[in-house]
């Protein structure tokens, strides 16, 4: 490689690095907040980027131990494992028939589910507590397995409409004119094409369910229903007192599952949103 290259290409990096630093940054004064002491906190002297006397796993001890974060932690899972798998087969049959199935308000029903996905959530709670109390489960995690799907079906189809136009329409036919039904063909055929949109498609669904906050403040309160999300909130800010050590600790615990995630699937993601956005 020749020397206006190599310093070309460490330009390009160099380019990069404000943008890695504004990325790691939140996670990284989570880590240095939640190994403090408790003492440090009100230290006029001490370094608030920085851990000045010596770090400390007493918050993660006290969250764990004291608290009921490994109840609230598998709520949070069960309930976005659920959501999102419903969610993607639901987007994933939807999505195909709005790409491949030419019929009479087909565009109409593509802009629908786009302007449906943009309505916020807190315009929809209010409605969606009527429904679930008339359900039956107020005060359950299986409301929150109810309504995810209302905001991520629309993200989940809008997001697959566009990678299935990119799977050419004559793997399809030939399958077809094998004798296969349609079902068959999307199910043999498309779908094996598609793992990359579909992974995408579920990883973001899994980090906006993961996340999600107004939906599961309203519809659960018991401390054995409440996902992570709420109960380290709920319990560690007690009126004008913040447990800053132990919400740090929470929220450096909740954001393992997310990057375990994006890790293990990155060339899918990334290669997902191409795709789409290609097309």
């Amino acid at each position: 490689m020749s020397r206006r290259k190599l310093w070309t290409k460490v330009l390009q990096h160099a380019l990069l690095l404000p943008f890695l630093v504004f990325a790691l940054f939140p996670f990284y004064h989570m880590a240095m907040t939640s190994l403090k002491q408790d003492k440090e906190f009100y230290d006029r002297f001490a370094v608030p980027l920085w851990i000045k006397q010596g770090p400390t796993l007493d918050h993660y001890t006290k969250l764990i131990g004291e608290t009921e974060f490994l109840t609230w932690t598998k709520n949070s899972l069960m309930v976005t494992v659920l959501a999102t798998t419903i969610s993607v087969v639901i987007g994933t049959v939807a999505a195909y028939a709005l790409s491949r199935l030419r019929f009479r308000g087909v565009n109409s029903f593509g802009t629908g589910i786009f302007v449906t996905y943009l309505v916020p959530t807190s315009l929809l709670f209010l409605p969606l507590a009527q429904v679930i109390n008339w359900i039956g489960l107020a005060d359950s995690k299986w409301a929150l397995v109810v309504t995810y799907p209302t905001f991520l079906v629309p993200f989940c189809t809008w997001l697959l409409m566009g990678y299935f136009r990119t799977v050419p329409k004559e793997v399809e036919e030939c399958a077809m004119v094998d004798g296969a039904t349609r079902v068959q063909a999307l199910w043999r055929i498309v779908l094996p094409i598609a793992v990359p949109g579909l992974v995408c498609a579920a990883l973001f669904a899994f980090t906006l369910s993961w996340n999600e906050f107004i939906y599961a403040l309203t519809f659960t309160s018991s401390s054995d229903q409440i996902t992570a999300s709420v109960g380290v909130l709920s319990e560690l800010i007690r009126g004008d007192i913040y447990f800053w050590g132990s919400l740090m600790a929470g929220a450096v615990l909740g954001s393992v599952p997310i990057v375990i995630l994006y890790v293990l699937f990155l060339d899918y993601y990334v290669s997902g949103l191409t795709a789409g956005a290609v097309k």
